[in-house]
Parts: structure tokens; sequence; C-alpha cells
């Protein structure tokens, strides 16, 4: 404090760009070799620990991801087929249907889409109007179902769900691809990201703990020892450790990128002891489910080998009501693929991400939803929020690892019952996982906040109502249709209901709106740090991003390294940010 003057406050200010994330140990085009390599002559990355990926390594992180996505595809599959009319064999052949089309869809999406390390797979999103075509298709036709056996009413009720997928899938490849949420990606600035990424995270509280209390005996042992391998396990390699040569120069220990298989590995044991000495034999169906390893005769139902294929079921049915249904759980989806393809390239080490990318990701994933119409999955395609969690968790952001799981998926959805196997893993398990994996998603939100003035009253107001709204108001509209079996709009149109219900339903739509408040509220430039925030001059700064990124001769995302930080320092991090000036950006037409 200098004598007779004022006390100079420090400027906001994030924290440097190695400062932001530096445990990584792999980025995102940091790739395997396939013969041995020399540590002497490691990537040009911007931390010291960024070594090439031992194979061994990147096939075990990649079955790990594998295991992962596995979880929501068992469930989404456990919901559905029962109400579609089919049983075990329907089930078995479903859940491996949606790993192969999720495989595909992965390899699709790291090589053409937005190149990042992130896992198609099925979405809860479109779960509800799943439901409602199977039950209508089968009340609609109720003189003849009583007729049907019920494997012909499983294929009725999924070919009016395929044609759904398959029209709909074209509303996402359009704003894909022809660039319209392009323009919405332009008015994602940190302050209106942050509740979408948040929302994308703890919009699934209800798939953890709850879930995992179905089964406590198992959910919490594996939650604890998770938490325990990944956070408090092994904090230094142990000496042996030291002689492996790919562990020589990591800063953290090994184990703790494992810490999934290890704790599922442990539980599912103890959990298969409980099942052997009968346990669960008395148990209620749903204690059974997520308790018992063997799945209620999954694993005998599920064929040794099958290859799914296109219109396995039959020809698709189209229906005008279905299809606008469908195509509201689509827009649900884009969002939430949204929040997961931004926490994603934040663990990964990557550079901000174009409008542009991540408008082509969107098309991708439409073409995602057209191939599980075509094969009849029941589901469409939505960027996994678990796996991006786990990108987080690993520290391991390589897009190579990746790839390895979507291989794993193609080979153990056409190996039918070693995928069953796998599959049969007990779902308080899986609720134990997404504990942790979850919250990492969210936490990749709130590291955005380091990028906005949390001084400044307007911010406050957009990120509390945003997140406030986002969580409110979904609550009321799902209270409303557990009470009285509708949701709050009356109206003869179902499709119409649905598409209401499930807009209003879904905290990642109710909480997207805060581009649309940051636009509304620009603020005062009187404000101190309110010129940080308005999304004009935020899509200045992304123009600018989108300029160097369409210079890079292979259009891929980059890792921050050395390289970038020469050619074009502002696409490592948003500290440009600070740079604005009080003035408003000039409109150059």
């Amino acid at each position: 404090m200098a004598v007779g003057g004022a006390v100079k406050v420090d400027e906001f200010a994030p924290f440097p760009i190695k400062d932001q994330h530096p445990d990584i140990d792999f980025c995102v085009s940091s790739s395997p070799p396939w013969r041995n390599y020399s540590l002497s002559s490691p990537p040009v990355c911007l931390r010291l620990n960024l070594v090439l990926l031992d194979t061994a390594e990147a096939i075990l992180l990649g079955f790990q991801h594998y295991l992962v996505m596995i979880g929501t595809s068992v469930i989404i599959a456990s919901i559905v087929v029962p109400l579609m009319g089919g049983g075990n064999v329907e089930k078995a052949e479903v859940i491996n249907t949606l790993i192969f089309v999720a495989g595909i869809n992965t390899l699709l999406q790291t090589w053409l889409g937005t190149r990042l390390p992130v896992v198609i797979g099925g979405s809860y999103a479109f779960i509800i109007p799943t439901i409602t075509i199977a039950l209508s298709t089968n009340n609609n036709n109720n003189t003849n179902v009583m007729f049907l056996s019920p494997r012909q009413r499983f294929k009725q009720s999924m070919r009016a769900v395929q044609g759904a997928l398959i029209v709909a899938s074209f509303f996402q490849m359009i704003i894909g691809f022809l660039g319209f949420w392009r323009i919405f990606a332009r008015y994602l600035s940190p302050l209106a990201a942050i509740p979408v990424v948040i929302l994308t995270g703890l919009g699934f509280y209800a798939h953890g703990f709850p879930q995992l209390a179905r089964c406590v005996e198992i959910g919490l042992p594996a939650l604890l020892l998770l938490v325990l391998i990944s956070q408090f396990f092994f904090p230094r390699q142990p000496m042996i450790l030291q002689y492996v040569p790919h562990m020589m120069k990591s800063r953290r220990s090994t184990y703790s990128r494992y810490a999934v298989l290890l704790s599922v590995a442990v539980v599912w044991a103890y959990a298969a002891v409980l099942t052997a000495v009968g346990a669960y034999d008395n148990k209620s169906p749903l204690t059974q489910l997520s308790c018992r390893v063997d799945r209620a005769g999954l694993i005998g139902a599920a064929p040794w080998i099958r290859v799914p294929y296109p219109f396995q079921w039959g020809g698709p049915t189209f229906d005008a009501g279905d299809i606008f249904s469908m195509m509201g759980a689509c827009l649900v989806a884009v969002v939430e693929s949204t929040g997961a393809i931004i926490a994603t390239y934040q663990y990964a080490s990557a550079t901000h991400l174009p409008p542009s990318v991540l408008s082509r990701g969107i098309g991708w994933l439409g073409i995602g939803t057209l191939l599980g119409g075509l094969f009849g999955t029941g589901n469409g395609s939505s960027v996994s929020v678990e796996n991006a969690g786990l990108v987080g968790l690993t520290r391991v952001g390589s897009r190579r690892v990746v790839q390895i799981a979507a291989g794993f998926m193609l080979l153990f959805s056409v190996l039918g019952k070693f995928g069953a196997v796998l599959a049969s893993i007990p779902l308080s398990i899986v609720a134990a996982l997404y504990c942790v994996l979850f919250a990492y998603v969210a936490s990749a939100g709130l590291g955005l906040l380091q990028f906005c003035n949390l001084n400044s009253f307007r911010t406050k107001f957009i990120l509390g109502f945003s997140l406030f709204m986002g969580l409110s108001v979904p609550q009321y509209f799902n209270e409303y249709l557990l009470l009285s079996g509708r949701g709050p709009v009356h109206t003869g149109a179902t499709w119409v209901r649905v598409i209401v219900q499930r807009y209003s339903a879904s905290d990642l739509l109710v909480s997207s709106n805060s581009g649309t408040y940051n636009s509304i509220f620009p603020g005062l430039h009187s404000q101190s740090g309110a010129q940080l925030d308005p999304p004009r001059q935020w899509q200045a700064l992304v123009g600018e991003v989108q300029k160097f990124w369409s210079r890079h001769q292979d259009r891929g995302i980059l890792c921050i390294t050395l390289e970038t930080q020469q050619v074009f320092p502002f696409v490592l991090s948003l500290e440009l940010l600070l740079a604005i000036k009080e003035e408003p950006i000039r409109n150059e037409n």
C-alpha cells in the first residue's frame, strides 16, 4: 500500500495455462506406439510428463471405457424391452445391438466428427418417447395384440421406434451439418456454458445413490473402493515399478488410472460369492436385478455369435406423432452431448473447440441416431457422459484409447455370451461408478468459473438463475407426471404433450437458456469486469480460434503443446478474455 494512496486491488485473472490441469498425463493426440519406444525422445508437449502411451496401458484403459459404457446400455434395455413385450432373448439382442452401433459411432466420431476422445452410446433422454411409442403402438392395435406372440409384439413396437428414430435423426444432421448448432455454440461463452456442463453431470443424480441403495451391501463398498483407489491409494510409485520403462516418468501412480477396473473386479467377485451362496434367492425381482451377477437368465439367453444387421426386426413403420416426440429427445441429446464434449476437451488437454467442429460433431451424432434406427437399438445416440467423467478420473485424454474401446464394443457385441457376462455387472456397481464419474463432469463446468468475474452481480444473477430454474422447472413437471399420470399440458395430441414434457422436464434444455440471459442482460461496462462476459466479444474471440483451426493441415483438435503456443498463443486457453478493453467491439460489416 502506497503512503497516502489507496490500496491497489489485484486484477482478476485465471490460473496460467500450465496450472489449469497440471496432472493430465496424456493429451488428445498422444497415441500408443506399436513397438518399444525410447524415453529419451518424448513428444513436444507443454508438460514434461506427457510421454507416449504404452500399448498395454492403452488396451487396459480402452477396456475400462468399454466397461463403463455397457452399464447404460444394460439399464436402457432393461427398462424398455419388457414394456415392448420382449423377454431375456430380446433383451440380450438389444444390448448387443446397442453396443455394436455404439462402437461404429464412436469410431466415426473420433475419425470424422469432433475427433475428441468421446464415446457415443445410448441416452436416457430417449427412454420416455420410446416407452410412449411402444405403449401407443400396442394400444392402437389392441384388437390384434391378444393374438400376437410376445416376440411379435416386441417387433411391432421396435419397428415403430425405428421409424421415429430414422426420421428424427435428420433433425440432428440438419442442425449439425448445416451449421445451425454453430450459431448456438458461438454464444457459449464460459458464463453460458457453466450451467450446461454442470447440469450435464448433476442431472443424472437420480441414477446415482438411489440406484446404489437398492443393493447397499454391494454398491457402497464399490463406491468406497473406487474413491480410495483413485484418490488415496498409491500416492507414490512403488520402488519396484521404477524399473518398468513406461512408468519411469509418470508423476502419478499408474494404479489410480485403473481405479474403475480394480474396484469393479473386487466388488464383482464379492457379489458373485453372495449370489452363489443364495443370499438373493428369496429377494424381490428389483433387488435381484441390482444385486445378482447372473442377471436373471441374460447370459443363457445370449447367443454365442450374432452379428447385428439393419432391419433385423423388420421394416420400420412411420407415424407423425411418434416422429415429433422423438425429435424432442434428439434435442435433449444434442444439449447433453454439448456439455459432455466441453468437459472432454478440457480433461483431454485440447485446445478450445471451434463452433464449426462442435456443429460437425452434432451432425455425426445424427448419423449415429440414424444407424440406431436402421439397426433397431430402440434408442438414439448421445455422447456418453460417464465416459467423459472417466477421462477426468484417469487423466488420459488419448483419442486412441477410445478407439480401442470401440474395438472392444464391436468384438464383444458379436460374441454374445462374452458380452453378456460383462453386462451382468450388478447395477448397484454401475451406480457407484456414476456417483464419481458424473461428479467429474459437473466439476468441469465449475472449472469454467475461473474465466468469469464472480464479483459482477450480473454474472451472479445469470449463474444462479440458470442453475435454479434448471433444477426447479423439471421438478415441477416430473412431480405432476408422477401424481397425475400425464403432464400439465392438456391437449388431444399425444406427441405435443410428449414434446412439452420432454423439453420442460430436461434440466439441460432449461439451463441452456443461460445463453439467452447473457444476451438479454449484456451488463453495464461500468461494472468491474463486466466486459469479460458479453457474447458479442466472445464471438469475436471464437472467430480467431476458427481461423487458426482452419489453417491447420489435418483439421483436427490439437493438444496444448509448445508448437501451438508458438504458432498462435490464443488457442491454448480463454486467457485472452482478460485482454478485452472497456470499449465495446465494433461491428465490421
